[in-house]
């Protein structure tokens, strides 16, 4: 796998870095029904005796739960050559294709891991430390491999080290044994992947969440650990805020990526939160942390492109590309696609117009609806309903139509306790023609219950 050029190279394990950060007895890992002091690990091994076996090896990390993938990857970082954290979505169809790419030598995991093993070594994670002695003399610089998916399903398999997954994290801003760090996401994605390593690196503690944990369920219990920071998408804090547990909590700090955060989610986490700083940050798997955005405005200033130093942006063609030392180093597989361009630059496929000395998210290049050879992004029509004080969130997407080809239309969760949904449509239909070319305002607006959630923490949009 090539280097890229910017990338800053610490020979430093993960077990280093929390280790040097100390008080390990203050600070845990905890999930529903489980919590493991970091002070374990100075003891014993969740893996039993058995690390030294993965020593220089590529390992799938494969676990239904996040604590003890949390654990493993702690004791695996500087161990092994290289780390492939497998969410537990991933469809089963695609687990011989994942360890076949990434040259799996053995698979760390659960019970429900042990029969994607296919002949290689299979060694049981668990939350659970077992006491004994435990050499982690590192040496190694880890690759960690994320998974994320394609057009097609097929997920492509992304390579970082921990220098290229920390690059946003400079020395000097630890924020202590005292900091509790959540999210809504899974710590095996990318977005919680840099919360979790914060709080190991930072010296805090961290609450992991469950797929199985209802939004407000888990705010109870983000409260109830005395949660300080706290990262989800617009869509995770669109449902958490549904849920009416918002009050449970009172962070210092909140965080939204994943999606564009229209200005109407920044608005109302301020008001639910009006003691936390408020913020929404650009990053994806690929390009990694180009930047975060606390002045209350959705967008980002201007003057963000051209500054040349940690991270690089530019726009081409409407198209956000970033080259840093955050970049993913590229994909596996030997008919992999190129992830830089020609100057170095990752294409993140976003896609941004620059009003008044600052720049809007308007949507995924893929993501357009095609509305009789005019393009429509849906992200562009739901910033505009989102904003209706009646409406909580909303999903806009493509009908099928003879004559245009396509048509839009619009699904809205209501605000509880609003009156007549007949008039609620009424009034969207009428700020969409006030805001919106046109083609772009929706045929139809349906109040519906909810809205799916992807386990990626994004709204589901499947075409109809």
């Amino acid at each position: 796998m090539p280097q890229h050029p910017l990338l800053r190279h610490e020979m430093r394990s993960l077990w280093q870095a929390v280790n040097a950060a100390g008080r390990l007895p203050e600070r845990w890992l905890a999930e529903p029904g489980a919590r493991v002091s970091l002070a374990a690990l100075a003891r014993g091994s969740t893996l039993g005796q058995r690390l030294p076996e993965l020593r220089g090896r590529s390992v799938l990390l494969a676990t239904r739960d996040q604590l003890p993938a949390a654990l493993a990857l702690i004791e695996l970082d500087g161990i092994a050559r290289r780390i492939v954290l497998c969410p537990p979505d991933v469809a089963a169809a695609h687990l011989p294709g994942v360890i076949e790419t990434a040259a799996a030598e053995a698979v760390v995991g659960d019970r429900t891991a042990a029969e994607h093993a296919a002949g290689q070594p299979f060694i049981a994670a668990g939350p659970a430390v077992s006491p004994g002695a435990v050499n982690r003399a590192g040496g190694i610089e880890t690759e960690w491999v994320l998974l994320t998916s394609g057009t097609t399903g097929v997920p492509k398999l992304v390579v970082h080290t921990l220098a290229s997954l920390t690059g946003a994290m400079p020395p000097g801003t630890a924020l202590g044994h005292e900091a509790v760090w959540s999210t809504f996401y899974d710590m095996r994605r990318y977005g919680g992947l840099q919360i979790f390593l914060r709080a190991m690196m930072g010296g805090g503690s961290m609450v992991l969440s469950s797929a199985l944990e209802p939004p407000g369920e888990f705010l109870v219990r983000a409260g109830a650990h005395r949660v300080t920071h706290i990262s989800g998408t617009p869509s995770h804090w669109r449902r958490a805020l549904m849920s009416g547990a918002a009050a449970k909590m009172a962070p210092r700090y909140v965080r939204m990526s994943g999606e564009i955060a229209d200005q109407a989610i920044i608005d109302h986490l301020r008001a639910a939160f009006p003691a936390a700083d408020v913020a929404h940050a650009f990053a994806s798997t690929e390009a990694g942390v180009a930047f975060d955005v606390g002045d209350g405005l959705a967008g980002f200033p201007a003057s963000y492109l051209g500054q040349r130093g940690d991270v690089e942006m530019t726009v081409a063609g409407s198209s956000l590309r970033i080259r840093s030392n955050r970049n993913a180093l590229g994909y596996l597989g030997a008919d992999a696609a190129p992830l830089f361009d020609g100057d170095g630059f990752v294409d993140t496929g976003d896609e941004v117009e620059l009003r008044d000395g600052r720049y809007y998210f308007v949507g995924r290049r893929g993501g357009v609806i095609n509305i009789g050879g005019q393009k429509v992004h849906p992200e562009e029509i739901e910033a505009v309903i989102n904003r209706h004080p009646g409406v909580r969130m909303s999903l806009v997407k493509a009908r099928k139509n003879p004559i245009t080809g396509a048509i839009v239309v619009a699904e809205v969760v209501a605000a509880a306790g609003r009156g007549d949904p007949e008039a609620l449509k009424q009034e969207i239909l009428d700020a969409c023609r006030a805001a919106l070319a046109r083609h772009k305002v929706p045929a139809t607006i349906r109040l519906v219950p909810a809205i799916d959630v992807a386990a990626s923490g994004k709204i589901a949009r499947n075409d109809g």
